[in-house]
């Protein structure tokens, strides 16, 4: 088992476990996949941990299949502040046997870890050192009704539901925001107990976001003010899958930093028998009262 805080972490609203859990995966990425899903919650699932669980792969093997694992939608992986008041940062990674697309892993991780941490002086380095000043991201104006809405066929394709579907029922949905519904809890009751057809995926959702819309809660009791509380350090970052780099979602989309999406090659690094043999030299100039150039 992990150290607490570390270690696998399952995702929520699976399908039942099935034998053909794994099948549209090739064989090496089934059989890892199909090891780590029986694990437990909190076993330790890096690279070096499960080649030694699994005797049949090395490392080299465990790493591509882990990006595979990625690429298909079954792992995420991050980077969080462990505990109140701590500065120690810890491993997690998320795994969901029912695939889900990048959408899905941003809201989940949005709505259970909170708002990612902005790069900091506080953050551990991404170590990816920029080569070039950053491109301007076109900025999303949806508002985050219609995002939970467009998303719902990732919970469940029967409720896939178009853009102008979406937009008219958006304020129908912002009522259920207004009231403290989180984005995974919206998804989780439009989408349970659905009927084994919907026909009209739109006017389902409607009903159900009328039928079934949350209680307004009585405003909180007047209380003595609190004191102004500390300025918290960032919770988490997003960690490449495969080399465990960190850094804000947006820099690693699909959960994988530039290098090992191929975008650019990884930094070169020395040798380390070319650094020990300049360290021995070193050393025995020091000892003999020398310089470098005698």
């Amino acid at each position: 088992m992990a150290s607490p805080g570390f270690g696998k972490r399952s995702a929520p609203d699976q399908a039942p476990r099935g034998r053909d859990d794994f099948a549209h995966l090739p064989t090496r990425e089934a059989y890892i996949a199909a090891h780590i899903d029986r694990l437990p919650d909190g076993a330790a699932v890096d690279i070096k941990t499960l080649a030694k669980e699994l005797p049949a792969y090395g490392q080299q093997a465990v790493s591509s299949a882990l990006k595979a694992l990625n690429d298909a939608g079954h792992l995420r992986r991050i980077r969080r502040v462990v505990g109140e008041g701590r500065t120690q940062w810890v491993s997690r990674w998320f795994f969901s046997r029912t695939a889900r697309d990048n959408a899905w892993w941003d809201a989940f991780l949005l709505s259970t870890e909170g708002p990612p941490a902005a790069p900091a002086a506080s953050a551990p380095p991404t170590g990816e050192p920029s080569q070039q000043p950053p491109q301007p991201q076109p900025q999303s104006t949806c508002s985050q009704a219609y995002i939970a809405l467009a998303t719902l066929g990732c919970s469940d394709p029967r409720l896939t539901l178009s853009a102008a579907e979406c937009a008219a029922l958006e304020a129908l949905a912002a009522e259920w925001f207004a009231r403290g519904i989180t984005p995974l809890a919206f998804a989780r009751i439009l989408t349970h107990d659905l009927p084994d057809v919907v026909q009209c995926p739109g006017a389902f959702t409607r009903k159900r976001l009328i039928d079934r819309v949350p209680p307004l809660l009585p405003p909180a009791a007047q209380a003595e003010p609190a004191p102004p509380a500390r300025p918290s350090p960032p919770r988490w970052m997003m960690e490449c899958t495969v080399c465990g780099i960190p850094g804000p979602p947006e820099a690693l989309p699909d959960g994988l930093c530039r290098a090992c999406r191929g975008v650019e090659p990884p930094p070169d690094r020395p040798d380390p028998d070319d650094v020990r043999t300049r360290v021995t030299r070193l050393r025995a100039i020091a000892r003999g009262g020398g310089s470098p150039g005698t």
